[in-house]
C-alpha cells in the first residue's frame, strides 16, 4: 500500500480531525488535545518487542496507551489521540480498541465520523447515544451497538447515570465499502448463550447472529468456567483474530493471557482456548488482515 493511501485509510477516516490550515502535517483530536500528532504513516502489525512467533503478537494490558482526563479514563490498545506508537497503528482492519470509563453525567459531545464501522460494547452502567439520524438510544451491559459512519454522521455519547461510572469498549473497524449510507443498530444478548462457549455477536451478514457491519469480520464473546475449553475456526481465508480478555485468564494456542491482555494471530485457521480462572470472559475479533 502506498504511504498516501495508508494515511487516508488509517487516519482521515477514523473521526480524528485534521486541521484545514495544516492538512497533511498535524492531527488533533476532540477528546485529547494535549499535543498535536505528526501525520506519519506506518502499516505494520507486530510490535517487535513482544513478538512471540512469526504470526503472533502479544499486547500486555500494562503496555497500552493511557489517558486520564478526569471525566474520561481511557486505555488504548492501538494508537489513538495523544497515544502514538508506530508499531501499534492497527491489527488488519481493526483500527481502534479503547477501554473507556466515563464518569457520572459526563460524556463525548457531538462530533463527526466517516467511513468507519464503530462498535460499542458496554461493560458496566448505561451509555446514552444521540446521532444525526435522529437516533436516541441507551445501551447497557449485555447490549451491542453498531454505527456505520459511511458518508458521514455526527453523534454524542453520555453516561446516562448521575451516580455511577459507565464502562465500555469502543471499537473501530475499517469498512470494505466507502461512503455507504449511515446506519445504526443495537441488540440485547443473553449471557447464558455464551456460557462455556463462544457466542457470535457480529458478522457481515444482516440475517446472521448479532449485529452486522460493512466488513468481512466476525466477533464472538465467551464466558467460561475454570478449565473449560473451546475451539474457534476462522471464517475467511486471509483473516486474523485479535483476542481481548475482559476478565480472568486464558491460554490461547498455549499462550497465557491475563485480564485486558490482547493477542493477535494471523496465517492460521484454528484457535484453541482454555480458561484458567473461574468466570473468565473473552472477546474474539476476526478481521481481514489486508485493508
Amino acid at each position: 500500500m502506498k504511504r498516501s493511501e495508508f494515511l487516508k485509510k488509517g487516519l482521515l477516516g477514523t473521526g480524528v480531525f485534521v486541521t484545514a490550515s495544516a492538512f497533511g502535517k498535524i492531527i488533533t483530536d476532540p477528546v485529547d488535545e494535549l499535543r498535536p500528532l505528526e501525520q506519519i504513516g506506518f502499516n505494520h502489525i507486530p510490535n517487535t518487542n513482544s513478538e512471540i512467533m512469526a504470526n503472533t503478537i502479544l499486547h500486555k494490558a500494562e503496555t497500552r496507551g493511557h489517558a486520564n482526563h478526569g471525566w474520561l479514563n481511557s486505555y488504548h490498545t492501538f494508537s489513538f489521540a495523544n497515544y502514538y506508537n508506530p508499531e501499534r497503528m492497527h491489527f488488519g482492519a481493526l483500527r481502534v480498541l479503547n477501554d473507556d470509563s466515563v464518569e457520572a453525567g459526563m460524556g463525548f459531545g457531538t462530533h463527526p465520523h466517516n467511513n468507519m464501522e464503530i462498535i460499542s460494547i458496554p461493560l458496566e452502567g448505561d451509555l446514552e447515544h444521540k446521532d444525526s439520524m435522529n437516533t436516541v438510544a441507551v445501551i447497557k451491559n449485555g447490549d451491542i451497538q453498531v454505527m456505520s459512519a459511511g458518508s458521514g454522521i455526527t453523534h454524542s455519547e453520555y453516561n446516562k447515570n448521575a451516580d455511577k461510572t459507565v464502562k465500555f469498549l469502543q471499537i473501530w473497524v475499517f469498512p470494505k465499502t466507502k461512503n455507504v449510507q449511515p446506519r445504526y443498530d443495537q441488540i440485547s444478548l443473553k449471557e447464558e448463550d455464551r456460557q462455556n462457549k463462544l457466542q457470535q455477536i457480529l458478522s457481515p451478514n444482516a440475517d446472521d447472529e448479532g449485529v452486522w457491519i460493512h466488513q468481512d469480520a466476525w466477533f464472538h464473546l465467551g464466558k467460561f468456567d475454570n478449565e473449560k475449553t473451546a475451539g474457534y475456526s476462522l471464517k475467511k481465508e486471509g483473516n486474523g483474530v485479535y483476542a481481548f480478555v475482559l476478565n480472568g485468564s486464558f491460554t490461547i494456542n498455549g499462550i497465557e493471557l491475563k485480564k485486558r491482555d490482547g493477542l493477535g494471530i494471523w496465517n492460521t485457521t484454528e484457535l484453541s482456548l482454555k480458561a484458567t480462572s473461574q468466570g473468565a470472559e473473552i472477546l474474539l475479533m476476526e478481521v481481514p488482515m489486508a485493508i
